[in-house]
């Protein structure tokens, strides 16, 4: 398999509310909700970098889709990486997120490998990384 990863897709229980939450507290652009004419086709996409999109889904449309049983959700199975340029820059979306709603749930600090991070959850539970690693040079 060649990694072609081109959407990540976050399963949500309101979709409203996390379009709220991405777009209005985080500022990623949207076209909003599409595909309502579709039964269990209700989503949102929000285009991030190089091609990568990032979805929202009701949870109960995206089991259906997969044809898995609906289970509850856990904030232990993944988080989603956001690498920043700088410190400042991760305390700078840490506070934004927490304007949008966010539950911070470790506040950025100095890491022992040598970078800064902090993590908070969104509305439906997911676990994002803001992070600076000095071994890494982001393309701006």
């Amino acid at each position: 398999m060649k990694p072609r990863i081109t959407v990540l897709t976050l399963a949500v229980e309101d979709l409203e509310r996390a379009l709220a939450f991405y777009r209005d507290g985080l500022g990623l652009a949207t076209e909003g909700v599409i595909g309502t004419e579709f039964e269990h086709g209700a989503a949102v996409f929000f285009e991030l970098q190089a091609g990568v999109k990032l979805a929202l889904w009701k949870r109960t449309d995206l089991a259906h889709e997969a044809k898995v049983p609906l289970q509850r959700p856990s904030a232990t199975e993944f988080t989603i990486g956001h690498n920043v340029a700088g410190r400042e820059e991760v305390d700078e979306v840490m506070a934004q997120a927490v304007r949008a709603g966010a539950n911070v749930t470790d506040p950025a600090h100095e890491t022992f490998w040598g970078g800064y991070s902090g993590h908070f959850q969104d509305p439906d539970g997911h676990l994002w990384e803001i992070v600076w690693n000095p071994a890494w040079v982001l393309e701006l």
